[in-house]
């Protein structure tokens, strides 16, 4: 298959790449060109901006027997897709979030495929940064995925969308794992919000890259949405204790209040995963309809954490504020 990749340079993209290669199909990046990495020398490259109508129409009114679009974000690029890949592409699978679900009003977690269909939540105000942010970044998801399902209603636009929680992968330019992994290696306190936090139920990589593959040969995925999510559901407390065993390292865990790690600016670096916008989605969909399977959680743990021990120079972003939190948890008590 002539595969097109849109993005495809950061976090999954690397991956999806080799597997695609893997698979002998023939692949193009189009990409602006600024993130550094060695591609393949096999695979054709375009450079052009996704968001920038006439770079899609220079580049892109060509065949494709697919597309997977992993960086659209919003209606206004969703239309740029439809428009000139429609007759194009023969399959388009879009990289969508759980995040569709966490604007929705009423849902309970994990949410299902069926909980996208109702009123979402009204606009926080916008000096709240946090809520705003993420409530805008899934209002715009929600918008792009709506025009897509839209041009498949109307026009047999062949859109397969994909919904993913938080992944955990050895190319996450959040370094959310590292950032802890780095500050268990260094022997003092992890800090933490002393709230129960939401239960954690991500995604490893890889994972995603088996579904994308399942996908793409199979046409009855047209017009679907699928959850894409580990199987195992904890705690941070839980997932911590895991991941120090698989690691080597003592945990050793401070809790403090929450508006006090926010007030010192100190999340969400020191407690990645006790972001409250995150997802926790059922994937029972994807192994009835996909045939998913999903790698046990120890499995992609210790994958990761022999990644973060090989990559342990330069530090991850985020860690440069460590000395502020052992000065803060020492001024605090602790």
């Amino acid at each position: 298959m002539r595969v097109l990749i849109i993005g495809g340079t950061r976090n999954l993209g690397p991956s999806i790449v080799r597997a695609l290669l893997q698979d002998g199909h023939q692949v193009t990046i189009f990409h602006r060109g600024r993130t550094l990495y060695e591609l393949p020398r096999e695979i054709e490259i375009l450079h052009g901006d996704r968001t920038e109508r006439a770079d899609c129409e220079r580049l892109l009114r060509r065949d494709f027997d697919a597309a997977i679009d992993t960086t659209l974000y919003n209606g206004r690029d969703a239309a740029i897709a439809i428009d000139v890949l429609s007759g194009r592409a023969g399959h388009y699978i879009f990289i969508s979030t759980g995040q569709v679900y966490l604007v929705r009003e009423g849902p309970q977690r994990p949410f299902r495929e069926g909980d996208y269909e109702g009123p979402v939540m009204p606009e926080p105000p916008k000096d709240d940064h946090l809520d705003h942010d993420n409530w805008v970044y899934g209002i715009e998801k929600r918008a792009a995925e709506d025009l897509l399902m839209e041009a498949h209603a109307k026009h047999a636009f062949p859109i397969t969308s994909l919904r993913l929680p938080m992944v955990n992968s050895e190319r996450d330019h959040f370094y959310r794992l590292q950032n802890y992994l780095f500050r268990m290696w260094d022997g003092s306190p992890l800090l933490v919000p002393d709230d129960p936090g939401l239960p954690l139920r991500h995604v490893y990589g890889e994972d995603v890259v088996r579904a994308i593959q399942l996908c793409l040969t199979n046409r009855k995925t047209i017009g679907r949405a699928y959850n894409i999510s580990q199987d195992e559901t904890m705690s941070l407390r839980e997932f911590l204790d895991l991941t120090a065993k698989i690691a080597g390292t003592k945990l050793q865990i401070t809790a403090f209040p929450r508006h006090l790690l926010d007030s010192a600016r100190l999340l969400p670096h020191c407690s990645p995963f006790s972001d409250p916008w995150m997802s926790s989605l059922a994937n029972d969909r994807s192994k009835q309809e996909l045939g998913m399977t999903y790698t046990p959680l120890p499995i992609c743990l210790k994958r990761l954490v022999e990644y973060g021990r090989e990559h342990r120079e330069p530090p991850p972003p985020g860690y440069e504020q460590r000395n502020r939190e052992l000065e803060f948890a020492q001024h605090h008590g602790a």
